[in-house]
């Protein structure tokens, strides 16, 4: 890609700051960057992540995950689209992502680099835009993420068709109903983690899994830690 265009889509990407914009050459180094990238990783300047991979700016599995997942991105030249997972702005503000991924490619179809962003999922919305029953029912479920809960159960409750609700659940959120379904349990599972003592099964309880390892799963491929090591990271940084 040449320089030009680069500089096109940084500048492009500068005016989206809800977008974590990068390109990325054939080792996974940074060549482009745009300003939500650096707040997110407390940088000032292009200059400070360009050349170097996540985990020279990124310390602990917040760095290995990203850059084992471009790893994959080259070596398989297959990409990772709308993949959900919990980032952090410095200094440690929980950011849920949609993070897409996509190999670069030259005139002989070989993987050169990738380029991709992360969205942070936010509502775009006014709250007095969203119909009662769908907030009501959306309420009800994050009070009580243990109660059994289906994209169906939800989208009954909100009084509209599945695919109406699936329509709703991504205009608002940026998810879908089964993304969101996960980005709840496992807000509400860090949640426990970080104001109680509760076992780990308890927890999973709590958070409508059946079991410890399907929630230690979810909550490892959503936050890149599995749920005793982001507690003791997260607590020490208290």
């Amino acid at each position: 890609m040449r320089s030009v265009d680069l500089r096109t889509l940084q500048a492009l990407f500068d005016l989206a700051p809800d977008v974590a914009f990068f390109v990325k050459d054939s080792n996974g180094r940074y060549l482009t960057v745009n300003q939500s990238l650096l707040a997110r990783h407390g940088l000032r300047q292009p200059g400070d992540a360009i050349g170097k991979r996540p985990a020279d700016i990124c310390p602990g599995e917040f760095g290995r995950i990203p850059t084992e997942q471009d790893q994959r991105v080259l070596r398989t030249g297959k990409p990772l689209v709308e993949h959900l997972e919990l980032q952090w702005y410095r200094p440690r503000e929980p950011v849920w992502c949609l993070t897409t991924k996509l190999p670069l490619r030259d005139k002989d179809g070989r993987t050169t680099g990738i380029i991709g962003f992360s969205r942070d999922v936010r509502a775009p919305m006014q709250a007095d835009d969203i119909p009662q029953e769908f907030a009501s029912a959306i309420a009800r479920f994050e009070e009580d993420p243990a109660e059994y809960c289906s994209p169906g159960t939800l989208a009954e409750r909100s009084q509209l068709s599945l695919s109406q609700f699936a329509k709703l659940t991504r205009r608002i959120f940026g998810l879908t109903p089964t993304q969101f379904i996960v980005k709840t349990r496992i807000t509400a599972g860090s949640r426990f983690l970080l104001e109680t003592d509760k076992p780990i099964a308890e927890i999973a309880q709590l958070c409508g899994y059946q079991d410890q390892s399907a929630f230690t799963r979810t909550f490892r491929v959503a936050t890149g830690l599995p749920p005793l090591e982001y507690r003791r990271q997260e607590r020490l940084l208290r």
